[in-house]
């Protein structure tokens, strides 16, 4: 819809006018221009005509429209599709799990672990060097790796953290969690996967007990974690009962 209105004063009393209107596609975004539109009106000052050019409903969902941004959406094709989650962490497990195209099996604790090389030397700076630096595996299609001083619980448990970026393992409670942490983080710092040691710090340091004070301790001073050590020692500080007690369990 076109309106027009007479601004000036009237001589007279009134003003006769006849006109065409057309509405134009500058852009040729393939909706073509609409035919003339010829009308006639007799007008007053501030007096308005409404000339209907084209339909709303004519419009292609994406044209041009008067007074609306490029590549407007028309009122009647319904809102935008809302855009999906990603799911690339569901995706990378379901690929360790189904181990289709791995290229490098891991002996570790008795137990072969197939695995992808390209996805661990992304993740791991150590695994990068491992497998495609100057070893004996990296000029190897296939490598087989012997994995020493880690039970096979926890190896898996670190790949699926490289896949997913997830450790549901340290999302329960207990003591048995809190060993998985320890032993994890070990992993972690082994392999140079920094975010899954913080992880595992921030885990393990709620779970500080007398029993295991100073075995989180020497933890935490092997595997250079500062918040992991003060909180240690804020525990041992925080009640004379908790020194008392460290002492008898040392002594």
């Amino acid at each position: 819809m076109s309106r027009l209105k007479l601004m000036s004063k009237a001589a007279g009393g009134g003003v006769a006018a006849s006109f065409a209107c057309r509405l134009v596609d500058p852009n040729q975004s393939g909706l073509g221009d609409s035919p003339d539109q010829i009308s006639s009106a007799s007008f007053h000052r501030y007096d308005f005509h409404d000339v209907y050019l084209v339909r709303r409903s004519e419009l292609e969902v994406r044209a041009v429209l008067l007074g609306e941004p490029k590549n407007a959406v028309a009122s009647d094709a319904g809102p935008p599709p809302s855009v999906p989650s990603s799911d690339l962490h569901r995706q990378f497990g379901e690929l360790l799990r189904s181990q289709k195209g791995a290229d490098v099996t891991f002996h570790v604790s008795g137990e072969s672990v197939p695995a992808h090389r390209s996805v661990l030397a992304t993740r791991s700076p150590v695994f990068m060097a491992q497998l495609y630096g100057h070893t004996k595996e990296a000029s190897t299609s296939a490598p087989c790796m012997e994995v020493k001083d880690m039970e096979a619980e926890v190896f898996r448990a670190m790949l699926r953290f490289i896949y997913t970026d997830t450790a549901p393992e340290l999302e329960r409670s207990g003591w048995q969690v809190t060993a998985m942490a320890q032993h994890l983080l070990e992993a972690a710092d082994r392999y140079g996967l920094e975010r899954l040691k913080r992880m595992c710090e921030e885990k393990v340091s709620m779970d500080i007990s007398v029993s295991n004070v100073t075995t989180m301790l020497a933890l935490a001073e092997q595997h250079g974690c500062a918040k992991l050590k003060a909180n240690c020692i804020e525990f041992i500080l925080a009640a004379p009962e908790n020194l008392f007690a460290l002492a008898a369990t040392e002594g």
